[in-house]
């Protein structure tokens, strides 16, 4: 707890991705807060706060992540519960917002489930949202509550910085990836690709065409989510058709559901690179996948949000993924 005249700071974690829940707190020097999360029989989920919560500006971490709607509805009754015992502000930390790719209706009667999401959160009571890399910017839009919305693409550009890869060319996945990709390549010092995607149905993608010079470059495919891998693999494998020396893949999100790990290690990729928004098994993370810490960033966002400061410093406001 961190406290200043007339504020209280309070963390709480959620039960998804305790571990970088732990890490924030660790950065912000604070102990976790105090919360029992546990289940009825039939799995209906119980919260309660074990430690008095009233006039205190609480935080609360957690991830959207597998299983997606039961780390939804924990967060719900998380805010309910904070909100029922008189916490001052609520805001929920989601480094992972799920259900990003549905925000936009492609064919008829489908439903804006990230818009659902929202609407979600702030019936139940979120008065602000820290996320990171949504899938689309206008995501933001769905809330009519501050949204800080932090990218991992400095930290994931450092990373490469480092590893002083030459003849370097930073690659879309799609055209919806283009000003992600163009601020990586700018961060880098690299060239520009875009690879042309479809998807004949859900989590399946064909590599079309791809645009830019990429023959004899080192390419670093640049996406915001890994789900099965199926559209980094195959643009790994278009790219080295093409003619690329090597292939590094960067996302904030790795969801790697399966077959994602086969898929990765049958492909021709130097490297996966991804954060720790979302929980990677400690026994994936080797050989190819490396995961880099974004608690460091949160812990900043919580800390600038909390002693009224401003967080446009931890990312760039003309820049909309």
């Amino acid at each position: 707890m961190i406290s200043t005249p007339g504020k209280r700071m309070m963390v709480f974690a959620g039960s998804h991705n305790r571990d970088l829940s732990e890490d924030i707190a660790r950065h912000l020097g604070v102990e976790l807060g105090n919360i029992k999360i546990s289940k009825f029989a039939n799995g209906e989920i119980y919260v309660r706060y074990l430690e008095s919560v009233r006039g205190a500006d609480i935080f609360l971490v957690q991830s959207m992540c597998e299983p997606v709607n039961a780390s939804i509805m924990e967060l719900l009754i998380m805010i309910d519960a904070a909100k029922r015992a008189s916490a001052r502000c609520i805001t929920a930390v989601i480094p992972h917002y799920g259900y990003a790719r549905q925000d936009k209706k492609s064919a008829a009667r489908e439903p804006i489930t990230a818009k659902l999401v929202a609407d979600l959160l702030t019936v139940a009571g979120a008065e602000r949202v820290i996320t990171m890399d949504l899938h689309q910017g206008q995501i933001q839009g769905f809330f009519n509550q501050p949204v800080n919305h932090l990218t991992a693409l400095p930290i994931l550009s450092d990373y490469f910085e480092g590893l002083g890869i030459g003849n370097l060319v930073v690659v879309s996945p799609d055209v919806g990836r283009v000003k992600a990709a163009k601020k990586m390549a700018d961060m880098l010092g690299a060239g520009l690709a875009i690879m042309h995607k479809g998807r004949p149905e859900h989590n399946v993608a064909e590599i079309t065409h791809v645009i830019g010079e990429v023959e004899g470059k080192n390419c670093i495919v640049a996406d915001d989510m890994i789900d099965t891998a199926g559209s980094v693999t195959e643009g790994a494998r278009a790219l080295i058709t093409k003619g690329a020396a090597k292939v590094w893949v960067a996302a904030t999100h790795g969801v790697f559901s399966p077959p994602a790990f086969d898929r990765i290690d049958a492909a021709p990729i130097e490297e996966v690179v991804i954060t720790n928004t979302l929980p990677v098994p400690e026994e994936r993370q080797h050989g190819k996948i490396r995961v880099l810490s974004v608690a460091p960033l949160f812990a900043r966002a919580i800390q600038n949000v909390y002693n009224d400061e401003s967080v446009s410093e931890l990312f760039d406001p003309d820049f909309q993924l």
